[in-house]
């Protein structure tokens, strides 16, 4: 059973949740709505109750990889949601990830802007591709130890699966991510972190968003805490999360 998600911001047009890790919102044309399903049923009860969140009212504006977790963006109604996704497409919503990586990346902070593409060779991932599209991401070393980075990450276009494989390229495979990088531990050799660094799911987690007031909206910036499995890997690492996560 997936951990619980829980409701961040909620007003009478947007909703932001925090999406806890193994909750797919793949949406499958046949299933328009099986996504938000999922997500919304993932809530205790009483804060779907509490909010007015029917799975068959609210409109998702944006997706996260199953293993990923943090905050998502929800609409009540389609004008909310038309003009949620406009800004997302515009690329005035700003992003910000925190995510656990294998070594650590040098210089401590830069960009990445490798282009992205299906890899042919296996229909579930992307990769580098020359020919592929324009992708951005800059990145900052928040901390590190022996083995491992806790990176923050900030993507100016959200291609499928930008920020694990710009990582992955770099040598810096996200911490639980099997498709990209698979289980290292590089060296790791005390039990309880090496179970730790195997959560069983990416440790990425999609802390920040900050979506741009507009005609019908203020500005709105909403923070994720972070998951109990990160928080506790952090802690074994004695890496201290941003101040303000």
């Amino acid at each position: 059973m997936h951990p619980a998600a829980t409701v961040l911001y909620a007003d009478e047009r947007i909703v932001a949740l925090a999406k806890p890790a193994g909750v797919s919102l793949a949406t499958r044309r046949a299933e328009p709505g099986a996504a938000v399903a999922r997500l919304v049923a993932a809530l205790p009860a009483g804060e779907r109750e509490g909010y007015g969140l029917a799975a068959g009212s609210l409109l998702l504006v944006h997706r996260l990889d199953v293993g990923t977790s943090g905050v998502v963006l929800l609409a009540r109604d389609e004008d909310a949601h038309r003009e949620v996704v406009r800004a997302f497409a515009a690329r005035t919503v700003g992003k910000l990830y925190l995510a656990l990586v294998w070594g650590r990346p040098r210089p401590a902070e830069g960009r990445w802007t490798e282009p992205l593409g299906p890899d042919r060779s296996d229909r579930r991932r992307m990769r580098v591709d020359p020919a592929g599209r324009a992708a951005a991401t800059a990145y900052h070393v928040a901390g590190h130890a022996a083995g491992v980075a806790l990176v923050r990450l900030e993507p100016a276009t959200g291609r499928t699966h930008q920020l694990r494989v710009h990582l992955a390229h770099a040598g810096h495979p996200v911490v639980g991510d099997d498709l990209y990088g698979g289980p290292r531990h590089r060296g790791v050799r005390d039990p309880e972190l090496r179970r730790l660094l195997d959560p069983g799911h990416t440790l990425l987690h999609a802390w920040r968003l900050h979506l741009p007031a507009t005609a019908a909206n203020p500005e709105l910036i909403v923070t994720a805490p972070l998951p109990p499995e990160f928080a506790a890997a952090l802690a074994a690492l004695r890496l201290a999360p941003p101040e303000d996560a």
